[in-house]
């Protein structure tokens, strides 16, 4: 986790467009994998924590099969993090912090829109969360139906680009109480 936190960090200081961005692939019940890009809101001693409305895709995945993979990709740097692991819905006190870091907009936003949902027209949505955004008076509170997601990592590879395509690969895997690190032909 403290390579993560640093390849992290190296990404937000070149200035990588999005560096706390991650592709997020759950399986659903039919077997078919389904990815989205979500933020990373926080790196653990031993999880990453993101955030999601309860009643998404996502999360009805999570809870019919909780083994997930992960991947942040910083092209300007040449590098990629892939982490495949064990996601759950992370304890109240945890999505009520995370939801109150969210910027004000974002936070109406939750209120307003129920993600993936079927709807006729978005301009309703931007209306009355335009509406919203005039007339509260103190940002809204966290929803019942909104949660920290935190993703136990299993196994994570550090992927580091080559020009002449000689890869650079290092795998960590979970090996009871430590990790096991190997190096992976590229």
């Amino acid at each position: 986790m403290a390579l993560l936190e640093r390849w992290l960090s190296e990404a937000r200081s070149a200035a990588e467009p999005q560096p706390d961005a991650l592709a997020f692939v759950t399986t659903g019940a039919d077997g078919r994998p389904s990815a989205r890009t979500v933020s990373l809101k926080r790196v653990e001693d031993d999880a990453l924590v993101f955030t999601s409305a309860l009643w998404t895709r996502k999360a009805r995945e999570i809870e019919a099969n909780p083994l997930v993979a992960l991947l942040f990709h910083w092209p300007t740097l040449g590098r990629q993090i892939h982490v495949a692991g064990r996601a759950a819905v992370a304890e109240r006190a945890l999505a009520v912090e995370l939801f109150s870091e969210r910027e004000l907009s974002h936070r109406v936003q939750t209120l307003v829109s129920r993600q993936g949902t079927s709807i006729e027209d978005i301009e309703p949505l931007r209306a009355r969360h335009a509406h919203l955004m005039r007339v509260l008076e103190a940002p809204p509170e966290c929803p019942p139906d909104w949660g920290a997601i935190r993703v136990v990592p299993e196994a994570v590879e550090f992927w580091s680009q080559a020009s002449d395509r000689m890869h650079d690969r290092v795998l960590f895997e979970q090996a009871g109480e430590g990790w096991r690190r190997s190096r992976l032909a590229p």
